[in-house]
């Protein structure tokens, strides 16, 4: 079965990824998206499909919030995007590097959920990056703090300054107190991918992955920058997928890799 990346089918139904910024979240379901949000959204290069107002912003593409701020921002350029799966990173990307990331994660979650981060930036720091990842108690660059609500897991995008996103949402509620350690190793590396400016693998077609109907935005402005020498087809196996199966694991394929080496 096939859920929203990186998603659990739960007694709820569907269990959506989702950014935001405060320790607890809550939708806001009786905030509809606008036309004139959408039309912003559209502009931006995301998917405006269940799109949903959330207290931080704007919930897209299952697992991204883009703020009021971001909404109003006005790119320096037009970027086409190209192809239809290949690797794509977002307009910003981490600066600074050589770099060590810092990332933490509340003391709120089981221990489990320690070790399966230090898989996730083991996997990281395995691939010989000019950032390396090193898990950290206290201030972090990234901190990884539990939210509740109906979604697994989230994270946003590098800053104009060229700092990572700070923070990843997980609903433990959601994952369970013992999770397999590679799935959720796989839900955190993505989220932290997010974080260093990767956009999902298959946004201009999430058909292929998550099932349903094909979903292509056409131009964008910001945010779908293509990785040159990755693959031109379906990668049905890249940690940075939309959807995902509950349970699996993912490490970095071979253009994965390639996407990690090109930008970092």
């Amino acid at each position: 079965m096939k859920s929203k990346l990186l998603a659990v089918v739960a007694s709820l139904g569907m269990v959506f990824f989702m950014a935001c910024q405060k320790e607890e979240v809550q939708i806001v379901n009786d905030e509809a998206v606008s036309g004139e949000v959408q039309a912003k959204i559209h502009q931006l290069g995301f998917s405006t499909q269940n799109a949903k107002r959330l207290p931080e912003g704007y919930l897209v593409e299952g697992d991204i919030l883009l703020s009021e701020q971001d909404l109003n921002r006005v790119p320096d350029r037009q970027l086409l995007r190209v192809g239809a799966e290949e690797q794509y990173h977002t307009t910003n990307r981490v600066k600074g590097l050589p770099r060590v990331i810092t990332v933490s994660i509340s003391s709120r979650f089981p221990s489990e959920y320690v070790a399966a981060l230090d898989t996730a930036i083991a996997r990281y720091n395995a691939e010989k990056l000019q950032i390396t990842f090193r898990r950290v108690n206290g201030s972090a660059d990234i901190a990884i703090v539990r939210g509740n609500g109906s979604y697994l897991a989230s994270a946003g995008f590098p800053t104009e300054t060229g700092d990572p996103h700070n923070q990843i949402k997980l609903n433990a509620n959601a994952v369970g107190d013992t999770p397999n350690r590679s799935y959720l190793a796989t839900i955190l590396a993505h989220e932290i991918g997010h974080c260093i400016g990767f956009r999902h693998t298959d946004y201009m077609d999430r058909s292929y992955s998550c099932g349903g109907q094909t979903a292509n935005e056409g131009a964008s402005t910001v945010g779908a920058v293509h990785i040159p020498g990755t693959a031109t087809g379906a990668d049905p196996n890249s940690w940075m997928l939309a959807c995902i199966g509950s349970g699996q694991s993912r490490p970095f394929n071979s253009n994965d890799k390639t996407a990690l080496s090109y930008l970092y």
